[in-house]
């Protein structure tokens, strides 16, 4: 279904704009809330007049908020809190508490849907938290959280003190490895040695291994020849004889 929006509905449209939407969503939730009408000439015509009094209303609303806006340059709001074991609080600082902390710096008091908080705050520290002034206009405050009878800097200083400790304990880490490291590039190294001077002998033992094999197996190989070339000598022998004994016979 074509609707034109009459009010803003994050998400789906702003003031005067013409979308197409669900049947069921315009039916459902968008029309019966009057916040979208159907899409007809005059729903646009008067849809789009509100949304030009609601732009000069929107400028006056950033002018406002820029106002604001100054104010927070440099700001930095404490908000003290019953703390127990470890940091933790007894409770939680909410997007209320901070909107009362903020209220006698900017001179008035914020809707705590404007402190885009995602969460509430359940440990001691400094925080950055966002502020929506306005639809266009968007700053941060700095919130430090701290127990009761703790001054800005002892917090500050704990604060300090726990980002080094992760630090720290990463160069104790990398110095308990790197000797570790140095001792098996010298393993790795006489390992390499020991491998070096073991081949020559190896090979050796190899080849001391392998001769006796190898003059066997000539020498298997030579006999049969030899064998061969002595029956062959005593036949010529025994032929030569032979020839002999019939000569003397024929004499």
């Amino acid at each position: 279904m074509k609707v034109v929006f009459l009010e803003e509905v994050e998400g789906s449209g702003r003031i005067g704009e013409v979308r197409n939407v669900a049947n069921g969503y315009a039916r459902n939730y968008l029309l019966p809330r009057k916040l979208a009408v159907p899409a007809t000439d005059h729903n646009i015509r008067m849809a789009q007049a509100r949304a030009a009094v609601e732009a000069k209303q929107q400028l006056k609303l950033d002018a406002d908020a820029e106002v604001l806006a100054e104010k927070l340059v440099g700001l930095s709001i404490s908000i003290e809190v019953r703390v127990g074991e470890q940091g933790r609080l007894y409770g939680s600082v909410t997007a209320r508490d901070i909107c009362e902390a903020l209220e006698k710096p900017l001179g008035l008091l914020l809707e705590h849907r404007q402190v885009e908080l995602e969460e509430p705050i359940r440990q001691v520290g400094v925080f950055e938290v966002p502020l929506r002034l306005s639809r266009n206009v968007r700053r941060s405050v700095q919130v430090a959280v701290m127990g009761e009878g703790q001054t800005l800097e002892e917090l500050l200083a704990a604060a300090s003190a726990e980002e080094e400790q992760p630090e720290k304990a990463a160069e104790a880490k990398a110095a308990e490895e790197q000797p570790e490291e140095v001792a098996e590039e010298e393993e790795s190294l006489q390992e390499a040695e020991v491998e070096q001077e073991e081949k020559p002998v190896q090979e050796a033992e190899v080849e001391q291994e392998e001769k006796p094999v190898q003059e066997a197996e000539v020498e298997q190989e030579e006999k049969p020849s030899q064998e061969a070339e002595v029956e062959q000598t005593q036949e010529e022998a025994e032929e030569a004889s032979q020839e002999e004994t019939e000569e003397s016979s024929q004499e």
